[in-house]
C-alpha cells in the first residue's frame, strides 16, 4: 500500500488524536447512535490525556458526519486543535478505536483502508461494450464503445454454400468490434489508471477482447464466469477483486521469504524483529515493510525524536546518537512513519494469514531491504 497521503501527519511533531468512525449503518436510529459515538470519541480522548481543543476538534468532526451516507467509515486525525486528515475507510472499522499517542495511529488503515484496487470492469457483447469503475467506495460508469460493425452479428442457417462465407463474415465482424473494445479499454485503463481489468460477458467475445489488449494488460486482465444478467456475476466480481490482492500480498511474501537467505557475503535482504527494524529505519534502508496488524511486535514500545529516523528499541540508544528528546511510542506506527517519509511500501499480511501462516515474520513484522 502506497501511504504518501499520510505525509500530512509527519510534518509537525505533538502528540495526537486518531480515531476510527463506523458509518455502515443507515437506519432511522443512526443519527442519534452517530452522536453518542461522537460524546465516547470525546470522552475516550479525554481520559487518555487530549488537551480539550483536540477534543472539542474531533467531537464537531464526528457529530457532523451524522447524516453521511458513507458505506464503511472515516478515520480522522487530529492535533493542537486541528483536524490535519481524514481518510474514508473500505471496511467498517471496530467499535472503540480511538487512540491519543506520540504518533498518529495509522496501522489499521493497512486492513481498514487498504488494498482496494481500483477496478475496470467491462461488459461486452458483440457490438460492443460498457464500461465501469469499481473499488470498496466507488461504482461508476466509464463509458461506452460501440464496434463500428454491425452487421452481420449472428450466424445464419443456410444449406448451401454461402454458409461457409457468411460465417467468416461473423468472424471477421467478431474479431473486428474486439479489436475496437480492447484499444477502447486499453485507452480507458491509461485514464483512469485501473489496477484490474475484470471482462463479462460469453466466454468467446471476452477470449478475444483480452487476446487483442496490448501485452502489458493482459497480466492483469480476468475474464468472469458467469455471464452479464446473472445474479451471482456482482459477487464474483468481489471475490475477483479480493484474489487479485491476496495473489499480490502472496507475491510479496514469497520475495521477503527469498531474501532472508544471505547472500555469498553473508548478507540477507530481508530483516525481521524490532531491533533489526528499527536499525534498517534508521539507516534509511526500509524498502518495503510487511506488518501484520494485531501481531505481538506492532504493540512493542520504541522511542523517537523528532525526526522520522530518530528512533530506536531503547531510549539510552537515542541519546547515544546525539538525541536529546525522546518520547515513547508504537513499534509499527514508528516503523510507518519511516517507510512513509522514504517512500517505502507498506504491506498488510492479513489477506494471507491462511496461505502464509501467521508468522511470516518474527512478531509480525519484517522488511525487505534497500542497500546503500
Amino acid at each position: 500500500m502506497e501511504l504518501a497521503f499520510l505525509n500530512p501527519l509527519y510534518e509537525h511533531p505533538g502528540s495526537w488524536a486518531s480515531a476510527y468512525i463506523d458509518l455502515s449503518q443507515h437506519d432511522e436510529g443512526m443519527e442519534h447512535r452517530r452522536h453518542l459515538t461522537a460524546e465516547a470519541v470525546a470522552r475516550r480522548l479525554r481520559e487518555e490525556g487530549a488537551d480539550e481543543a483536540t477534543c472539542r476538534a474531533v467531537y464537531d468532526t464526528v457529530d457532523a458526519l451524522r447524516h453521511s451516507t458513507e458505506p464503511y467509515g472515516r478515520a480522522v486525525f487530529a492535533r493542537n486543535g486541528e483536524i490535519v486528515l481524514q481518510v474514508p475507510l473500505t471496511r467498517a472499522p471496530p467499535r472503540g478505536l480511538v487512540h491519543w499517542g506520540t504518533l498518529p495511529h495509522v496501522t489499521p488503515l493497512l486492513d481498514l483502508a487498504g488494498e482496494d484496487p481500483v477496478s475496470l470492469v467491462a461488459y461486452i457483447d458483440r457490438a460492443g461494450a460498457d464500461f465501469e469503475l469499481r473499488s470498496a467506495v466507488l461504482r461508476e460508469e466509464a463509458g461506452h464503445v460501440t464496434g463500428s460493425r454491425q452487421w452481420p452479428m449472428h450466424r445464419a442457417r443456410a444449406s448451401d454454400w454461402s454458409e461457409r462465407h457468411f460465417r467468416l463474415k461473423v468472424e471477421n465482424t467478431w474479431e473486428h468490434n474486439a479489436r475496437e473494445v480492447a484499444g477502447a479499454l486499453a485507452a480507458c485503463q491509461a485514464e483512469t489508471g485501473a489496477d484490474l481489468l475484470i471482462l463479462c460477458g460469453e466466454e468467446r467475445e471476452c477470449r478475444s477482447v483480452r487476446e487483442q489488449l496490448p501485452q502489458r494488460l493482459r497480466d492483469r486482465t480476468v475474464a468472469a464466469g458467469h455471464g452479464i444478467g446473472s445474479r451471482l456475476l456482482p459477487g464474483e466480481v468481489e471475490d475477483i477483486r479480493a484474489r487479485h490482492v491476496r495473489e499480490r500480498v502472496l507475491a510479496e511474501v514469497a520475495r521477503y521469504r527469498a531474501a532472508r537467505t544471505p547472500d555469498e557475503e553473508r548478507r540477507a535482504a530481508a530483516v525481521e524483529g524490532v531491533p533489526q527494524l528499527v536499525e534498517a529505519a534508521r539507516e534509511h534502508r526500509l524498502a518495503e515493510l510487511l506488518i501484520r496488524p494485531d501481531a505481538p511486535d506492532t504493540h512493542r514500545e520504541v522511542w523517537i525524536g523528532e525526526d522520522p529516523d530518530q528512533l530506536a528499541a531503547r531510549r539510552t540508544e537515542l541519546r547515544n546518537i546525539g538525541e536529546q528528546h525522546a518520547w515513547p511510542a508504537r513499534a509499527d506506527d514508528a516503523l510507518v512513519r519511516a517507510a512513509v517519509v522514504t517512500d517505502a511500501p507498506v504491506v498488510s499480511l492479513t489477506p494471507v494469514l491462511e496461505e502464509a501462516g501467521d508468522e511470516v515474520a518474527a512478531g509480525g513484522m519484517g522488511a525487505l531491504l534497500r542497500w546503500k
